[in-house]
């Protein structure tokens, strides 16, 4: 055998054994979590696939809304004279309360629908039911109820109203996370019984809600 030939064939062996490696070797790990907008999620990392162009369409509606809401937020909180950086919790609490009272005045027409557009609602509800309904949708509710047992309508909620004092902050399930519209800094969803709330962190109000979120 010439010394180029076996030169060769150690080549197509070396090039065999690596690809057999490759094949036989450890799957790739999967996708981290993501809490990406719908309309940019890789469908890989989306709990409940891929959005139909309608649906990405519809929550579109949804986001400019919040990009409106989140400028007006800026805007009332800049007004407002700056908390230290060792505030107290009653300087925090008193600066919550002016920029709620800003925000009320700012939104007096606001109705339910202004943010969770009439386009957006059926398709976070749709959403939503396919997370709850999937797998682990029975344990996802429990939980969420556990933290949270009341009755919205007993409570009496409103838009611009102040989330209730004596309603704990519920962890919002990762998997609606994921399914969901991402947020800024500034809002977050959050669960009260069995709706969902679209709270405006620093001034402690509820933006927008949808009723019935939750499967019975």
């Amino acid at each position: 055998m010439s010394t180029t030939k076996g030169v060769l064939i150690s080549l197509v062996a070396a090039a065999v054994l690596s690809l057999s490696a490759c094949g036989s070797g450890d799957n790739p790990s999967a996708p981290p979590a993501t809490s990406a907008s719908p309309a940019s999620a890789p469908p890989t990392v989306r709990v409940v696939g891929p959005l139909t162009p309608a649906d990405a369409q519809a929550l579109a509606t949804m986001n400019e809304r919040v990009k409106e809401y989140v400028a007006l937020h800026v805007k009332l909180e800049r007004s407002l004279p700056k908390l230290p950086k060792e505030a107290t919790p009653e300087q925090i609490d008193k600066n919550q309360r002016a920029l709620a009272k800003l925000v009320l005045k700012a939104r007096a027409a606001a109705k339910p629908g202004d943010i969770f557009t009439s386009e957006a609602r059926p398709v976070i509800k749709r959403l939503c039911a396919s997370v709850f309904g999937g797998p682990d949708g029975k344990q996802l509710k429990a939980s969420i109820m556990d933290e949270n047992p009341v009755t919205p309508v007993a409570l009496k909620l409103t838009v611009n109203s102040r989330y209730p004092d004596t309603v704990p902050l519920t962890t919002v399930p990762p998997q609606v996370l994921q399914t969901m519209p991402k947020l800024t800094e500034d809002l977050e969803y959050r669960f009260i019984g069995d709706w969902l709330i679209l709270l405006d962190v620093h001034a402690h109000v509820i933006a927008d809600f949808i009723e019935d979120v939750l499967p019975k």
